[in-house]
């Protein structure tokens, strides 16, 4: 009852930010023509295997899910829900799902009228999504439901003893494809024994992004310093590498630590993908190199970008991709809200350095107890990090193979997943 009252304080709430907010304009629309869309796209005679995802991160997770469905049980077809814009904005293209589309607010009759529409054989949650209603009436229906890559803490309502009659929606779940132990030991306490241990299938796609890569002529001559074109015809000849420091997703923060640093060793590289592509932050970027050649993906050509000394990605897209051309990993975020991607530059096999914030997020203390993985705390703990890693090869070279074994030891969620559902 409580849960219902909130739900729609939440629908209204939405409804009346959607006034003034352009995101959650989107996010209104998108949830109000739901319904039009499936009721256009729905095939009354297929079978549907329902993936629903918070947003972007939640889709990575289940995407190697909804490709080995889609390759190896082509009898099903793929719907794919999002609660978020940034989701469904950027993936409502994905040619691996038949249908995608908003999920409806959680309320009763949204939920009725949607599995209705939609009869999913079965459904599959990722991480951390737990719609009661929704959840109440696919167990009603006999629908099997499965949690997907969830992760729980002891912090959690559920585990509370005001919160034990909201966690009733997490035995709506058929099973539970956990990340760690300790998720499995809560839900036990609760009463929940349906849970397997197959960690994160994130591991598994970012294998599939690294094997997926594109091939940047621009980046590849910013390493080189050559032309690819130039050295295969053998106008030049081949030189060694330079050593680059790739920061991806970097926040003014952190710009602040690493662009004095490298301003100051003029042997490495220095390649920035910034979490906010605007000209402002650019610009802001910009400011704080000092007497080195910059030039801007989108502006460039690989002669140029092979006699610069920064190259700063202004464009979105190529982040996995640009991490192959690194020897050195900054991921951003540490100084803000929590880091972001680490697993995208750990896969290939170079150490990734991270701020402070990250204790909530179990890829990278897993990183840090590999030793493929190093927080720093300011400038003063990342200077002496990098005079470590410039100075000693070896050194160099055994943190990137911890960080590329961490990743590679941790694959196989999907596999374990799918042993376990009756598809």
């Amino acid at each position: 009852m409580i849960y219902n009252v909130v739900i729609y304080l939440v629908l209204w709430g939405i409804a009346i930010a959607s006034l003034f907010d352009h995101k959650v304009r989107k996010m209104w629309r998108g949830e109000r023509e739901a319904f039009r869309l499936l009721k256009q796209k729905v095939d009354p005679t297929a079978q549907y295997v329902w993936f629903h995802a918070a947003s972007l991160g939640e889709f990575e997770q289940g995407r190697p899910l909804m490709e080995r469905i889609r390759r190896d049980f082509p009898q099903y077809k793929i719907l794919l829900t999002f609660y978020s814009p940034s989701g469904y904005e950027v993936r409502k293209n994905y040619e691996g799902a038949d249908i995608i589309c908003y999920m409806p607010v959680d309320t009763r009759l949204n939920a009725i009228r949607f599995l209705r529409l939609v009869r999913p054989v079965m459904a599959f949650f990722i991480k951390y999504e737990f719609w009661s209603n929704f959840l109440h009436i696919l167990k009603h229906r006999n629908i099997p439901t499965y949690s997907v890559s969830s992760i729980f803490r002891e912090d959690q309502v559920f585990f509370k003893w005001y919160g034990r009659s909201y966690a009733g929606v997490l035995k709506c779940f058929t099973r539970f494809f956990v990340q760690n132990e300790e998720s499995k030991r809560l839900l036990e306490s609760i009463g929940i024994t349906a849970v397997d241990v197959v960690g994160d299938t994130r591991f598994d796609r970012v294998l599939q992004i690294k094997e997926a890569a594109k091939q940047l002529p621009i980046c590849d001559a910013f390493r080189k310093g050559q032309v690819a074109e130039a050295l295969a015809a053998g106008e030049i000849p081949a030189k060694e590498d330079y050593k680059v420091f790739v920061a991806g997703s970097s926040w003014p923060p952190d710009e602040e630590i690493f662009i004095p640093f490298f301003n100051e060793h003029k042997d490495w590289r220095l390649l920035i993908a910034p979490h906010v592509i605007g000209e402002d932050h650019l610009r802001q970027i910009l400011s704080l190199i000092k007497d080195k050649k910059v030039v801007r993906y989108t502006q460039t050509t690989p002669e140029e970008a092979a006699q610069a000394e920064v190259l700063i990605i202004d464009c979105f897209g190529l982040l996995s991709s640009m991490y192959h051309y690194g020897d050195v990993a900054y991921v951003g975020g540490g100084f803000g809200v929590g880091i972001h991607n680490t697993l995208e530059a750990a896969v290939w096999n170079m150490p990734v350095i991270f701020g402070p914030n990250n204790k909530k997020f179990q890829e990278a203390q897993g990183l840090l107890k590999s030793g493929g993985g190093f927080e720093i705390q300011n400038y003063e703990s990342f200077e002496g990090l990098m005079n470590s890693m410039m100075n000693d090869e070896a050194f160099l070279k055994q943190a990137g193979d911890k960080a590329g074994a961490f990743v590679a030891s941790l694959s196989g969620a999907t596999d374990k997943v799918l042993s376990k559902v009756e598809l």
